[in-house]
């Protein structure tokens, strides 16, 4: 038996290896590509620029070859006017716009299609950092699992199917919360601050040229745009962990995110708090928010309510919150076991969150009669970790 449990954890040791190598190289695969996309990038901005003078040019051929042609047909018709020379000067005059009229039209159809090739690429491009980052998410979710203690899990299977579940959901939303941000980072900050890089390279180009009034312009815009990357980054820090719960407790950021679950959802919301606010230890106001958070997240998702109300109260020896609903409700002795649907995966989690608080949630609910969930939490358990 020992062999067998030695050789299945050497076999899982070499999967975890392989693993861990091919988990590197897709990243360094991405970041090959991402390198290439930003190339990419900027050569296509490049390519669509010449493409607009180019167009501008064509523009203004057009219009002088029309001018000399009516200068060419005014020579030739009066003869008394004008003589051999003047019509042999507008003849040749209409006859090169006409040949750089050709050349650029040739340039003009030649950088539309570098531009279309660009454009293309650049999305191909986009299309496989995709696709390796959701690869790489997925071998995440497979290393935590054969990383994880093995005799844990046959516990686990053994006692709670239920608990597997959960595990298995909260790993992956572990990585598509990952993946979010790193969208989010990408999408926004990253490219707000390669747009400034660019951005700066072309004002420093209209400085040599001392095109000063067009660089205070650029510099404008670039303030701008910096100012609206700020704001991106403290959104994805807000999301992270919202700063006011500790600057100013967890009583106001509840009430701040009260009123935006209102105006987001267009659900009417109620707030009251009993007994005088204290503050508790930073990882229980984390977890008390993380809570009402799910709370409110499984109305909008599963209640289809018009109204919920959150009420809060402080007591010597504990903290404790009510969320009610008028919502469809459901039938709350018969949410466990969890059916494979996953409808209840969001009260399982919140009473797994509950437990490692210590405290109690219980739940009232009938089909067509709301919800109300409630939560004690002690504050005064001894020897409780951050």
């Amino acid at each position: 038996m020992d062999n067998r449990i030695n050789d299945i954890n050497q076999i899982i040791s070499n999967a975890i290896n392989v693993m861990e190598d091919s988990k590197v190289q897709i990243f360094e695969i991405c970041e090959s590509a991402r390198q290439e996309l930003l190339m990419l990038e900027s050569e296509l901005n490049t390519v669509i620029q010449e493409t607009s003078d180019i167009i501008d040019k064509a523009d203004e051929l057009e219009r002088q070859y029309r001018l000399a042609r009516i200068r060419l047909t005014e020579v030739s018709r009066d003869f008394v006017k004008y003589n051999e020379q003047d019509i042999k000067a507008a003849y040749e005059r209409a006859t090169q716009i006409q040949i750089e009229k050709i050349v650029v039209a040739e340039k003009e159809q030649q950088l539309k299609a570098r531009r279309d090739e660009l454009q293309k690429r650049v999305k191909n491009v986009d299309l496989s950092i995709e696709r390796a980052q959701t690869i790489h998410s997925q071998i995440n979710v497979v290393l935590e699992y054969l990383s994880g203690d093995l005799n844990h899990v046959t516990r686990i299977l053994e006692s709670a199917k239920n608990r597997q579940l959960i595990g298995l959901k909260i790993i992956l939303a572990q990585e598509e919360e990952r993946k979010r941000m790193a969208r989010d980072i990408h999408d926004g900050p990253a490219q707000s601050l390669a747009n400034l890089v660019l951005r700066m390279e072309i004002a420093e180009r209209m400085i040599v040229k001392q095109e000063f009034q067009m660089v205070q312009h650029e510099l404008i815009d670039l303030k701008a745009q910096v100012r609206s990357g700020l704001e991106e980054i403290r959104k994805i820090i807000f999301n992270l962990r919202p700063m006011a719960l500790d600057d100013l407790g967890l009583v106001p950021t509840l009430r701040k995110y009260v009123q935006d679950f209102e105006e987001k959802t267009r659900i009417r919301t109620t707030f009251e708090t009993v007994g005088r606010e204290i503050r508790l230890p930073s990882a229980m106001e984390a977890g008390i928010y993380r809570l009402v958070q799910e709370a409110f997240t499984n109305v909008m998702k599963h209640a289809n309510a018009t109204y919920v109300s959150l009420e809060m109260t402080y007591q010597a020896q504990l903290v404790k919150f009510v969320v009610s609903d008028n919502g469809v409700g459901f039938q709350a002795e018969h949410q466990e076991p969890i059916s494979t649907n996953g409808a209840h995966f969001g009260l399982i989690g919140m009473r797994e969150r509950v437990e490692l608080l210590e405290g109690r949630m219980d739940i009232e609910s009938n089909k067509n009669q709301g919800t109300k969930i409630m939560i004690q939490i002690p504050i005064n358990a001894q020897d409780r970790k951050e």
